[in-house]
């Protein structure tokens, strides 16, 4: 009986490599046999362990400068080399014109994304970076982490007064009011001497310290005292520039909403707000001597104003935050207490100030309510992740195709290493045929940059531009170029170089590189990727026509607003009336408060009449409106009546929304009185309506009587609005002759407050685009390298009677296999992604089957198209032809 034999034990192979690295390969085969024999007769005289270390000290003792792999030192042989290299390259893409194509093509549009999505991270990332005394400067936020609870950036007005004086930790204070109370942060603006008004925005009521804290540059007037005096105000340098050209206006006297009552002395003018800065003001009025009501600056009734603070060098951030809870307990609570709310016990456990570093307002303020824009971190790790993937599928391009014609460059491997050449020396020449191809795409990518910029800075609203100038650039590129090249060239350097010459000769190359696991895995990545963009696309889509199309509780369409309408001061009313005239005008009303952002929002405190010292008081929206407004706005009126200016105690009555009745309890709304600073009776319930965005759920909101505002609501005709706009402005010119008519339309406006998912829906859409491309160039080129292969095989299939049909399936069922393979993968990524950022939105579409059908049969449409060309083109070429010349 025949016992098998074991396996001679084997030395460490990691000393093995290291061996044939470092020995000349002239020595290498003959030295490691001896090595070899040596190791087993140890094993047999000392055992495994010690004739692995004496192994190991003979590999190391033979590391000795004559066996060490020489290479040329010789420069001009490396130059040489180097030319060498560079004309085999240029031969080889010369001789696949179409592989190289695609290769430089889909390299190029993946370097120019990932150029300028890292443009936008590094606007994004930027933002607030600037400050000398940045690790100090702090935004005062709070955190109510009650039942209802949320996060916003408003104070009462002694918040700030407060904390420099009770916390020797911090070194400066101070306060803005992002906005004007009489026009919500946009204004009519003249200097003294001017008869016509021009519309300006960008208006903030602030302390001197705001402009010390924030270290804002001072172009002219006293850095420490421009803010000082009651009535000044600060200017930017383009709008100095605007009103006052090449002068210093500091002392000039400004006037706005052409108000005799309203003019304020210019302080002096601070530098443009740069780019990247979470401010971007041009007005700064001060808070000196201002007081919005008797006792305001004292009172902790009303909250409005944000506090910045900056801290000693030596002070601690969170244990400040703990100390501050003190304030909440003597200040708030305690002003709860007085008045007898009985919100004081919640206010004291759940309600919290902290610190937010200035350096993180812009990018990660989620979730926390002020009134300036933001970025969003999760859009960064998107487009980022993006530019990744989209940058992997023109490598995936680079290695699928250099290893699918390894066929065709395994006869030239073979030959050279035939004649003398080393593997060491085919790495090198591969290599080199990356690094042209990645230095080629690297230029025809800053091309593509340069032209599409622009279109990604409409989509994106920004204003990104190539930093041609700043010294980082170049050698940035250079080393991208070379990283690029050496990362998508090594595993084809490898294993092009691996193969054995005669395994060439016996035509075992060629069979393997007809298909490859991982040249298929690499394609379904490629269309995975691709149709987790197009999932995106769809939904983002379908959630932006969902917001615009649906039912939201009023009529946005055919309503032009006029802003500036303060200025009409006594006349307005004659105004509304003169327009009331007109035959293509429905309705109109006066006011501010409107349901899209960018108008005025009042936030009160209610409770039931009588009932302030017995329950928690209920948040809603007060919102001053006249009797036309209901009409305007097209909302329905559940129950009760509208305003009635003919009725004198409708200045105590309100109308309330259904969110108020449900959030309050009110069984019977229309017999029910409920209280604020005073008492109101509810005479009317209107229907739910979105005011905010989608994002938020529809919150309580009361009307009460006005009849004033900066902002003329008309409604009009739907098929008359050229011809109402037209006799609107000669109606406003009869009143208003240096003041130029200003309107928006309110369905514009509405839209608008979607702006960053439209962008975002747009963007996903572009790189969608161009993913598919990028992966239908491999797929092209992958085909037609297939067919390539087959033709004999092709050929005898139709000359044995095979249909044409039957070879255009035998071409494309692998790869109709693998965006199969790709739509099953992609549909629980998918999935997974768009809930999260569904997520979002409190009223949104739900994921329906069909968009994944629609995704993944766009996908397998591309795809087949793609390879319909080279597959058809092989049914139907003559046999013969081919055969003739095998």
């Amino acid at each position: 009986m025949k016992h098998p034999t074991t396996p001679p034990a084997t030395p460490p192979q990691w000393a093995v490599r290291f061996f044939h690295w470092f020995c000349n390969d002239h020595l290498s085969d003959a030295v490691m046999g001896d090595l070899n024999e040596l190791h087993q007769r140890n094993i047999i005289k000392r055992g495994k362990r010690k004739a692995d270390f004496i192994f190991v000290i003979n590999v190391l003792l033979f590391l000795q400068p004559f066996a060490i792999r020489q290479e040329s030192t010789s420069s001009q042989n490396q130059l040489a080399m180097l030319q060498n290299y560079l004309k085999m390259a240029w031969r080889t893409m010369g001789r696949h014109k179409t592989y190289t194509a695609i290769k430089i093509g889909g390299f190029a549009l993946g370097i120019a994304t990932c150029m300028v999505i890292y443009l936008f991270i590094r606007h994004e990332m930027s933002y607030d970076q600037q400050y000398k005394n940045g690790a100090n400067i702090y935004r005062v936020y709070n955190d109510y982490q009650g039942p209802d609870g949320g996060k916003w950036t408003a104070f009462p007005a002694s918040m700030g007064p407060i904390l420099k004086t009770e916390f020797p930790e911090i070194e400066k204070s101070a306060r803005m009011i992002p906005f004007v109370w009489f026009n919500a942060g946009s204004n009519l603006i003249r200097s003294e001497d001017q008869v016509e008004s021009t519309y300006e925005e960008g208006f903030a009521y602030a302390d001197q310290e705001l402009l010390e804290v924030l270290e804002i540059p001072i172009v002219y007037g006293n850095p420490l005292k421009i803010l000082t005096d009651p009535n000044t105000i600060v200017l930017s340098r383009r709008k100095a520039e605007k009103y006052f050209p090449g002068q210093d206006p500091t002392g000039k006297t400004i006037v706005l909403n052409d108000d005799p009552k309203k003019t304020f002395t210019v302080g002096g003018v601070m530098e443009n707000f740069p780019p990247n800065h979470h401010l971007s003001f041009d007005f700064f009025i001060t808070l000196k001597g201002v007081e919005f009501w008797p006792g305001e600056q004292a009172s902790w009734c009303c909250w409005n104003y944000n506090v910045y603070l900056q801290l000693r060098p030596d002070a601690d951030p969170a244990a400040l935050e703990k100390k501050m809870l003190s304030v909440n307990t003597t200040h708030n609570v305690g002003y709860l207490k007085e008045t007898g709310n009985k919100s004081a016990a919640d206010e004291e456990k759940y309600h919290k100030f902290i610190l937010q570093p200035v350096s993180d307002i812009y990018l990660k303020s989620e979730g926390i309510s002020d009134a300036i824009p933001h970025g969003d971190l999760r859009y960064i790790w998107l487009f980022g992740s993006v530019a990744v993937f989209i940058l992997l599928l023109a490598c995936i391009n680079f290695v699928n195709l250099s290893t699918a014609k390894s066929a065709n460059r395994a006869k030239e491997v073979g030959l050279r290493k035939v004649v003398g050449s080393f593997r060491f020396d085919l790495v090198r020449q591969f290599l080199m045929e990356s690094l042209l191809y990645s230095f080629l795409s690297f230029s025809i990518a800053i091309f593509i940059v340069i032209i599409a910029l622009p279109y990604f800075n409409s989509l994106a609203g920004k204003s990104l531009i190539v930093p041609w100038n700043e010294i980082w650039l170049w050698p940035a590129l250079l080393a991208s170029a070379v990283l690029i090249g050496v990362v998508a060239g090594m595993y084809p350097s490898f294993y092009l170089s691996a193969f054995k010459p005669i395994d060439v000769l016996k035509g075992k190359v060629s069979k393997g590189s007809k298909s490859s696991s991982l040249r298929g895995a690499m394609v379904i990545f490629q269309f995975t990727t691709s149709i987790v963009l197009i999932i995106g696309t769809f939904v983002i889509y379908r959630q932006m026509n969902f917001i615009l199309n649906t039912k939201i509780g009023f009529d946005k369409e055919h309503v032009l607003m006029i802003q500036g309408a303060n200025t009409l001061d006594e006349k307005q009313t004659t105004f509304k009336n003169e327009l009331l005239k007109l035959a293509s005008v429905k309705s109109v009303t006066a006011g501010d408060y409107l349901p899209v952002s960018g108008t005025h929002r009042d936030q009160n405190g209610f409770w039931k009449d009588g009932k302030s010292k017995e329950e928690k008081v209920v948040g809603a929206q007060l919102w001053h409106v006249d009797e036309d407004y209901i009409s305007t706005m097209g909302m329905k009126l559940l129950e009760g009546r509208n305003f009635n200016p003919e009725i004198a105690s409708d200045s105590q009555v309100v109308i309330v929304n259904q969110a108020m009745v449900k959030a309050m309890g009110l069984k019977n709304p229309l017999e029910e009185k409920i209280m604020n600073w005073e008492t109101f009776s509810v005479i009317g319930v209107v229907e739910d309506f979105h005011f905010e965005s989608m994002k938020e759920k529809i919150t309580p909101l009361c009307f009460a009587y006005g009849k004033r505002g900066s902002i003329i609501s008309v409604k009009i005709q739907s098929r008359q609005m050229t011809d109402a706009v037209e006799s609107i402005t000669k109606v406003w010119n009869k009143f208003m002759p240096h003041q130029p008519i200003r309107y928006t339309y309110l369905d514009e406006s509405y839209a608008r407050m979607y702006d960053d998912v439209q962008r975002t829906g747009k963007i996903l859409t572009s790189f969608a685009v161009l993913a598919v491309i990028i992966a239908c160039l491999g797929l092209f080129a992958l085909s037609a390298f297939m067919v390539e292969q087959r033709n004999k095989e092709m050929s005898i299939r139709l000359v044995l009677g095979a249909s044409v049909n039957s070879i255009f399936r035998l071409l494309t069922q692998n790869f109709i296999m693998m965006v199969f393979i790709s739509f099953v993968i992609a549909i629980p990524l998918g999935i997974y992604l768009m809930e999260k950022w569904l997520n979002d939105f409190q009223y949104k579409i739900p994921l329906t089957w069909d968009v994944f059908a629609m995704a993944g049969a766009i996908s397998l449409l591309i795809a087949v198209l793609t390879v319909s060309y080279q597959s058809l083109r092989a049914a139907r070429a003559n046999p013969a032809s081919r055969l003739r010349s095998e």
